[in-house]
């Protein structure tokens, strides 16, 4: 009789007893899967993070690389990896919100398949023309499109990126019809605009602001609801009579569905931690991002709030990517 009890009560306590990777994580070094090319915007965001997260966690953090189809390869390679808390995704707004809205299929489903852990930083975008043009500020710059009728043209990295549509909503903004010049990526647009092929883009702040000190775009605007730190000079777009909306890619980090809750709740705890460092603030400081740092469930009402608002872009823009 004795010896039941005491089999009943080994069993109760390892129905009761937390999973062991959970209890004992973590306990080997932890891939986080870039859905982008080395060397990227997710690359230089993600690394002297993860670098900091290891010290708090006792453990490496490293990037697996997995780049195509607009981050599609590497996320889903992510989210069918074993839902352990040893492999985390690095992700993107363009990717998380824009895909899919822009195309019919996906291997895939965001809201399903993965889960927010922290969103990490923010870079703003920048309204930059060619010197060519004759628009001052942005309230000229939309007068010229529209005494232009349409010829005007603006480039892109790619059809159903967060370039492409945030220009298609400053155009539905402003009511004006513009020339769409996509391009494989944004060096060889930056290219083409420096070169005056294209007339005007939409970049983000990392992209644009060497060009723009350089003499060789002008910028018109910072698409935020105020200046950024790194170029004050540089007014907002409502500043030089432009349409008020914001712009901005995002960097986070999602995980398999299924990651323990206490393990997530880890993750994103030392991933806000390495965020207050003065190091890494500095990093990001001089790269032109702001810290985010939020809570997986303000990350995830993040995700389902620009995702709504890129569907009805793409909507009425009639964007698809396939």
């Amino acid at each position: 009789m004795r010896a039941l009890l005491l089999l009943a009560a080994l069993f109760a306590a390892l129905l009761t007893a937390p999973p062991a990777t959970a209890q004992s994580y973590p306990a080997k070094p932890i891939k986080v899967i870039s859905p982008y090319a080395p060397g990227g915007g997710l690359d230089v965001i993600l690394r002297p993070l993860l670098q900091k997260m290891g010290e708090g966690l006792g453990q490496s953090l490293y990037i697996d690389n997995r780049s195509g189809a607009n981050g599609m390869i590497g996320i889903e390679a992510g989210a069918k990896s074993p839902p352990d808390g040893y492999t985390l995704i690095g992700v993107t707004s363009g990717a998380v919100t824009i895909n899919p809205n822009v195309y019919s299929k996906m291997p895939y489903d965001t809201a399903k398949d993965i889960v927010p852990v922290v969103n990490v930083a923010s870079a703003p975008f920048v309204m930059v023309v060619h010197p060519s043009v004759p628009a001052r500020n942005v309230k000229e710059f939309i007068a010229l499109a529209k005494a232009d009728d349409g010829k005007l043209s603006y480039g892109s990295p790619g059809v159903g990126g967060t370039n492409h549509l945030g220009a298609e909503y400053f155009l539905q903004l402003t009511h004006l019809k513009m020339i769409h010049v996509p391009y494989r990526g944004s060096q060889p647009l930056m290219t083409d605009l420096v070169g005056g092929q294209v007339k005007m883009a939409f970049d983000s702040i990392m992209a644009t602001l060497p060009f723009v000190r350089s003499g060789k775009l002008r910028a018109l605007g910072v698409v935020s609801a105020k200046r950024t730190a790194i170029a004050p000079e540089i007014p907002t777009l409502v500043e030089e009579g432009g349409p008020k909306f914001e712009l901005n890619s995002w960097y986070g980090i999602m995980a398999p569905a299924g990651t323990p809750p206490q393990i997530v709740a880890r993750i994103n705890a030392e991933a806000v931690k390495a965020l207050a460092d003065p190091q890494v603030k500095a990093v990001y400081a001089n790269m032109g991002n702001d810290i985010i740092g939020n809570t997986p469930a303000q990350f995830a009402a993040q995700i389902r709030e620009d995702t709504a608002r890129w569907g009805e872009v793409a909507k009425a823009a009639n964007v698809r990517a396939d």
